[in-house]
């Protein structure tokens, strides 16, 4: 909001969130829309304390909000770590305050308020390295989540600016997971990025397994 306000012109009057309660959250299932990267710790689950531990420089982590970064920015590195943990948006708009879903959050740009999810059991997240002044580079997030059965496992994956998520019936062999989701459009992703994949999927089942 803030650059479309200098590209466009700032309004005679506006609130910050940051004072709001529910904006300025930080716990296992829940992170408010304005809090700063910078203040994303171990509290929350794995995958989004360091998908938001590995944006930028600590200049930008301390000036960019978790709202930022997945509805105001293009390149969402925390949206993968939110799409595997199932979360729903609380958002606000200028008469109400209600819960939704991420797409419906991305479509139509809504005021963040806070994320809230169900703790998963296991999570994770790795962000590849990218070439300067090129593309983003991938990131891949994997939950293993503890909930009606049967169980599942959730994976998403940032390819250049596009968001890919797809969910699979929980198995404890990384190869049958991976048939899985070869049909799906994460099957059909750059040899770099499906290599990723699988390393992640690899890693959060083995932490399954040890309990």
């Amino acid at each position: 909001m803030w650059a479309g306000w200098q590209r466009d012109g700032f309004p005679e009057q506006a609130v910050s969130l940051r004072n709001v309660p529910e904006a300025g959250t930080v716990g296992p299932e829940e992170l408010g829309g304005a809090v700063l990267l910078n203040r994303v710790d171990a509290t929350v689950p794995e995958a989004l304390h360091r998908a938001a531990s590995g944006v930028g420089t600590g200049a930008v982590r301390r000036a960019a909000t978790v709202g930022g970064n997945i509805v105001g920015s293009t390149l969402r590195c925390l949206l993968p770590a939110a799409l595997v943990l199932d979360a729903r948006a609380t958002v606000l708009e200028s008469d109400s305050v209600y819960d939704t879903d991420l797409s419906e959050l991305l479509a139509k740009r809504h005021v963040l308020l806070a994320l809230r999810w169900r703790a998963p059991l296991v999570s994770g997240y790795r962000k590849l390295e990218g070439e300067a002044g090129g593309p983003p580079p991938p990131v891949v997030a994997a939950v293993h989540a503890d909930g009606d059965s049967p169980r599942d496992l959730r994976v998403a994956v940032r390819d250049g600016y596009e968001v890919f998520s797809e969910r699979t019936p929980y198995d404890p062999d990384p190869e049958q997971v991976l048939h899985a989701l070869a049909g799906t459009d994460l099957g059909a992703l750059p040899a770099v990025a499906r290599d990723a994949v699988r390393a992640q999927i690899t890693d959060v089942l083995a932490r399954v397994a040890e309990g």
